[in-house]
């Protein structure tokens, strides 16, 4: 019935949707597995996607060629750049989603790419031969033969549900758990934690007063993910109905609110110890932030919608396990909530995770040769998070089929690369999330130059297709163009004083070059253009990525060339290989933290093992010695 595959892909949440995707447009035939063929890429928690640094790694996974930021675009009700008050390295996109259309336009996506195929079932093992995975073991009882396996298990792995006083199997809410992979990896000596995340309640939107609550509409000009040029149902191009963005609303919890959450503690899994694992510290529960943050009379809620044709709206930051009558009559205390309607209550779930510090930059196990892992299974939260991760599991267990390099984006590429890093590096003890901080380049990582930094790349290992390519030339071609004109152009006073006195700016009293105004934070491209300044022509015709690219790169000339020059230093040490089977206990200079460390990690080059805490500059430089360097 099965004929052998190249990979297998267990799950398909976002993490296995990208990677199935991934490997079979570069050409493997690939089977995705899911216990439901109605929920891929179930956005489990909030409908949305992207938000801070979340969105620059949906631009990222576009530039490579993945499907999150095209589906986040066509199935988009809403659309916003945050941090737009700040520079354009926080700069963050992001789309309020239709969840369900967001599902379905996922599996109609996945169904049109003829080398992957689909088989609904669970997985119950791996087959391991000779320490290579080989395959996988279903509850219908098939063996399913393949070169490589990627495990995806989200929340699903021994997954327990938790509502107050109630628990039950289970990896979503009327969805079963999946039993059986965490025993098996354990006794192949692959070590696993638990870990715990919520969700909020769903309301029926027609019980809230929207009156009572603070409008929070999307942008005015919305943008897109996408780098390639394709219809958005909130384009007017692409809408010609006229449909509009439906906006999501805040509101504010109370000490009444905190006073009726604090009767339910004492049946609270999470303060029982019911709950073991460990939650994300960045995105709390509401009885965990009025526990932490006892001083504060109120938290923000943001109510957003679930779609186009729904009335269903999801209470963002009043995620909880407490009992669901707990949770109603807290609510009903929250301004607009007076007579609010429940669709489900908000629970806890609870699942096996495997420390990524057990894995290579590839995603693969050390401990099992053609098996990854990617996703929540990682420790990690959140879409974007989980997507990335998929994608690069799928290139990396391609290339490895192949005998190809590795697809390894090193921290000054990619927010991926840094998450990636940061996992395999360091571990995670905690849901782990990205940021902006967490990035050391964040100035070059920028959400607008993902296609530059990473289309080309891609292109190289067969993803990344020549409409891709196109596009990233061209558009980059008008910036260069740009910028070039208004290096060599000058100005004279006249033509620029009537802009500055509007802007309330001191005027200029001698000729100057172009873009040495714009170096001003007070000036902007749109400013000659309006005044009908040289350039204006060219500034008209250009679309509007390439005069906010080319502005970008204007404005912040000197802190990007210092960035890149740090970025290229890293990239000498990043350079310097280390065997992965290095014996770093015959080096007796090194300290013992640090021999155990990296023992334990087996760090591939000299940056890698920099950033392992409890390895200090000494002990590189005595490795550093040793390697003749």
């Amino acid at each position: 019935m099965f004929k052998t595959y190249d990979l297998i892909v267990v799950g398909a949440g976002h993490a296995g949707c990208e990677a199935a995707a991934a490997a079979a447009n570069m050409g493997c035939a690939t089977l995705l597995i899911t216990m439901d063929m109605t929920k891929m890429a179930q956005m489990s928690c909030n409908p949305a996607m992207g938000g801070i640094a979340k969105g620059q790694i949906i631009r990222e996974i576009d530039a490579i060629g993945g499907l999150s930021g095209i589906i986040s675009d066509r199935t988009a009700i809403q659309f916003r750049m945050l941090n737009r008050s700040k520079g354009p390295a926080m700069w963050s996109p992001r789309t309020q989603n239709d969840r369900e259309m967001f599902t379905n336009e996922w599996r109609r996506l996945l169904e049109r790419i003829p080398t992957l195929h689909f088989w609904q079932d669970i997985v119950t093992s791996v087959i391991v031969e000779n320490g290579a995975a080989k395959g996988v073991r279903t509850g219908l009882g098939e063996m399913i033969n393949a070169n490589a396996v990627i495990i995806t298990g989200g929340t699903f792995l021994n997954g327990i549900i938790h509502i107050g006083e109630k628990q039950f199997g289970g990896g979503r809410v009327g969805e079963g758990a999946s039993v059986g992979i965490t025993e098996q990896m354990v006794s192949l000596g692959i070590k696993s934690g638990r870990m715990k995340t919520g969700t909020p309640p769903r309301v029926d939107g027609r019980s809230l007063d929207f009156s009572r609550m603070e409008l929070q509409p999307g942008d005015e000009n919305p943008g897109t993910f996408s780098f390639l040029p394709h219809q958005s149902p909130l384009l007017s191009a692409a809408n010609p109905s006229g449909r509009k963005q439906r906006p999501c609303h805040i509101t504010f919890t109370n000490p009444a609110v905190h006073d009726i959450l604090k009767t339910g503690f004492e049946r609270s899994p999470m303060f029982t110890g019911r709950i073991q694992g460990q939650g994300p510290r960045y995105c709390p529960s509401i009885e965990d932030k009025i526990n932490r943050f006892a001083e504060r009379e109120r938290h923000q809620i943001f109510v957003e919608p679930d779609g186009w044709e729904t009335e269903e709206f999801y209470v963002n930051g009043f995620s909880t396990s407490l009992p669901e009558e707990v949770q109603f009559r807290a609510l009903q205390q929250v301004p607009g909530f007076e007579n609010v309607r429940f669709f489900r209550p908000g629970y806890a779930i609870e699942y096996d995770y495997f420390p990524p510090e057990q894995l290579y930059p590839t995603l693969e196990s050390k401990a099992v040769e053609g098996l990854y892992f990617a996703g929540q299974v990682n420790g990690t939260t959140g879409y974007e998070e989980a997507a990335c991760q998929g994608l690069s599991a799928g290139i990396n267990a391609v290339l490895k089929i192949r005998g190809k390099e590795p697809f390894v984006l090193k921290r000054s590429e990619a927010y991926i690369g840094v998450l990636i890093d940061d996992l395999v590096t360091k571990g995670t003890e905690e849901p782990y999330r990205m940021f902006t901080s967490r990035a050391e380049y964040r100035i070059l990582l920028r959400q607008d130059n993902a296609d530059e930094r990473l289309t080309e790349i891609s292109a190289s290992i067969g993803l990344a297709g020549e409409d891709r390519v196109k596009c990233k030339r061209e558009k980059y071609d008008a910036v260069e163009g740009l910028v070039k004109r208004f290096k060599s152009d000058s100005i004279s006073p006249e033509q620029i004083n009537a802009v500055l006195t509007a802007k309330g700016s001191a005027p200029i009293r001698q000729k100057t070059k172009m873009f040495g105004l714009l170096t001003r934070p007070d000036m902007r491209i749109k400013d000659f253009a309006e005044q009908g300044m040289p350039l204006v022509e060219e500034i008209m015709l250009s679309a509007e990525l390439v005069v906010e690219a080319a502005e970008i790169r204007m404005k912040y000339e000197g802190y990007i060339d210092k960035e890149s020059s740090e970025a290229e230093k890293l990239k000498r040490l990043e350079g310097i290989q280390i065997s992965a089977d290095f014996d770093y206990d015959k080096l007796n200079s090194l300290s013992s933290e640090a021999r155990q460390k990296l023992g334990q990690i087996r760090p591939r080059t000299i940056g890698q093992a920099l950033r392992i805490s409890g390895v200090s500059p000494s002990d590189i430089s005595v490795l550093m010695v040793y390697l003749g360097r």
